[in-house]
C-alpha cells in the first residue's frame, strides 16, 4: 500500500483505532476484538511489549492496514515497516521520521499541537498531521487552524470520541484517532473484549453516520 492508497482509505472509514497496553497480549486481543468491532486501521504504539510481533501478525490480514505509533527515530520507522507498518505515527514533529517514511514509501503522520508545528511537518512533508492532544478548544480549534491553513490534513486523537466525533469531521479534520474512547484501560486489564468490541461497533457506527 503507498501514501497514496492509505490517504485514501483513511478518508473513506475516517478513523484509526490506536492501542496502548501493558502487555502483548492485551494489545493484541484489544485490537482483534475492535476489528470484529469493524476497525479497519490498527496502530499499535510501539512502547507496547511486542508491538513489531503485533504488526506483523495484523499486517497479514486482509481486512486491516497496520501502522506503528510512537516512532521516535529512523531505527524504529525502519524496524516497524520491515514488519508490515504501512503508516508511522509520532507523538512530535521530527523531521528525520519524516524523511525516513517518505524513504521506505510509508506515511508519515507527525503528531502537533500548534499551527507553527503543523506547517514545520506538512513542510518537511508529512500528508497528515496528528492533532495530538486533541485542542483544548476542540472541533472550534481544527476549524481556526484550517482557515488559514486549508491544505493541512489533520487528525486529532486522544479526546475524540463518539460524541464528539462528528463535531470533528465537520470542523474540516480529514480522520479521527481513537485512544482511550476505545481502549479503556480497566476493559483491558480486566480482559473485557466484548466491550471493546461493543465500543468500537459504537464509533464506526458513528463514523458512517457524518
Amino acid at each position: 500500500m503507498t501514501p497514496a492508497e492509505f490517504l485514501e482509505l483513511l478518508g473513506q472509514v475516517r478513523g484509526i483505532a490506536i492501542v496502548r497496553a501493558a502487555t502483548r497480549e492485551a494489545a493484541g486481543k484489544a485490537m482483534e476484538a475492535a476489528v470484529r468491532g469493524g476497525m479497519r486501521i490498527a496502530e499499535f504504539t510501539l512502547n507496547t511489549p511486542g508491538a513489531l510481533d503485533l504488526i506483523r501478525e495484523f499486517s497479514g490480514r486482509p481486512d486491516v492496514v497496520v501502522g506503528a505509533g510512537t516512532v521516535l527515530d529512523p531505527g524504529q520507522a525502519e524496524a516497524a515497516v520491515a514488519a508490515g507498518a504501512r503508516f508511522l505515527v509520532a507523538p512530535v514533529v521530527d523531521e528525520a521520521v519524516i524523511a525516513a517514511a517518505a524513504r521506505l514509501g510509508v506515511a508519515a503522520v507527525p503528531g502537533a499541537y500548534t499551527p507553527t508545528e503543523m506547517l514545520r511537518a506538512h513542510r518537511a512533508g508529512a500528508p497528515l498531521v496528528k492533532v495530538f492532544p486533541a485542542p483544548a478548544g476542540g472541533p472550534d480549534a481544527v476549524r481556526s487552524i484550517l482557515g488559514p491553513l486549508p491544505f493541512l490534513r489533520l487528525v486529532p486523537t486522544n479526546g475524540v470520541t463518539a460524541d464528539n466525533l462528528a463535531a470533528y469531521l465537520a470542523a474540516g479534520a480529514y480522520a479521527v484517532g481513537f485512544v482511550r474512547s476505545l481502549f479503556e484501560p480497566a476493559e483491558l486489564a480486566a480482559g473485557r473484549w466484548d466491550l471493546v468490541e461493543a465500543r468500537a461497533r459504537t464509533l464506526r457506527d458513528a463514523l458512517r453516520a457524518v
